[in-house]
């Protein structure tokens, strides 16, 4: 009779527990997502691909420029608002929010670097039609590269901004990122681990460690975009614990060597051993150019748009 008694006091108490985490989950994404400042504007289309509602905008005349933001669970299209002014005199524009990030659909699935390989094939097919430039930031630098060494055709210059080192996109999942991956998928607890890990506090200390040189470049609304990307959707923690777990990377050395597109490496210099691992990429394609802003860490296209823009102009001649 007691241990009855103890176990319908355990399960009371679990259940509680569970209740008392789900509310408290709810709270915050209430909270994150109260000012809606990722609402879509008139500018704004959505691309109906196979797996879900890609966000994206068309803005400016001439050749088309496709940008892609960097692959993590706080990032979206916005990161190149400092830069579609400059652009969008000379340039047909494309931004889009990649599966799971920002405005597009975050559908809950393992996302792969695979799958962002076929979007971003198949959106060049079907909105664009041409030929492109592309420019890709951080972890996404490996999908236009892959992309590319499939269909060539599709791609005109591209330029890799602050790309992971080398031996970084060779990670694969092992058994222990398996397990982890398992823990975030969680429907209750798993979700609270990822708002945890995404927490304002969170993206505040990364931006001052690694995203920005200069402090005054982090304004309140760059937070608030981040935080608030990171909490709508129907399973924003897919992508955290597909990333965190390797699932998004993929091997390019070889793929390297098969591009014969011409490809600009941009660095933020004051990125520590910056030159050393972009040197790295020349190891396997001699053509590379690269490039360094000063005063710049991994965001240049926030924090000096104006440099970066000179580059472009002179690199996508």
């Amino acid at each position: 009779m007691k241990r009855r008694n103890k176990l319908l006091t355990l399960l009371l108490f679990s259940t509680n527990a569970a209740l008392a985490t789900a509310f408290l989950n709810k709270v915050i994404k209430i909270k994150a997502t109260q000012k809606n400042i990722l609402a879509p504007n008139l500018d704004s289309s959505f691309y109906s691909w196979r797996l879900g509602q890609v966000y994206y905008t068309k803005k400016g005349s001439g050749k088309p420029l496709l940008l892609i933001h960097d692959l993590n669970a706080t990032s979206g299209s916005y990161e190149w608002n400092q830069m579609i002014p400059l652009l969008t005199e000379y340039y047909t524009v494309y931004t889009l929010d990649l599966l799971g990030c920002g405005r597009s659909e975050k559908v809950n699935t393992t996302y792969t670097n695979y799958l962002y390989v076929q979007l971003i094939t198949d959106f060049i097919k079907s909105e664009i039609g041409h030929r492109t430039h592309v420019i890709a930031t951080g972890e996404s630098c490996s999908i236009p590269i892959m992309a590319c060494s499939n269909e060539p055709e599709l791609f005109h210059h591209i330029m890799l901004i602050n790309p992971l080192k080398l031996s970084d996109f060779c990670q694969m999942p092992g058994k222990t990122a398996k397990f982890y991956k398992k823990i975030v998928d969680l429907p209750i607890l798993g979700t609270l681990f990822y708002y945890i890990a995404v927490s304002k506090k969170f993206i505040q200390e990364d931006a001052v460690e690694n995203k920005f040189y200069n402090f005054s470049s982090i304004d309140s609304s760059w937070i608030d975009l981040c935080y608030e990307a990171s909490h709508t959707g129907l399973s924003p923690k897919s992508l955290y614990g597909s990333q965190k777990c390797n699932y998004t990377k993929c091997n390019i050395n070889n793929r390297l060597k098969k591009v014969n597109n011409s490809i600009c490496l941009v660095g933020g210099k004051e990125i520590k051993n910056i030159s050393t691992y972009l040197e790295e990429y020349k190891t396997f394609n001699p053509a590379i150019e690269i490039s360094l802003i000063p005063e710049t860490k991994h965001l240049p296209q926030w924090e000096a748009p104006l440099k970066l823009f000179h580059l472009i102009k002179t690199y996508f001649c």
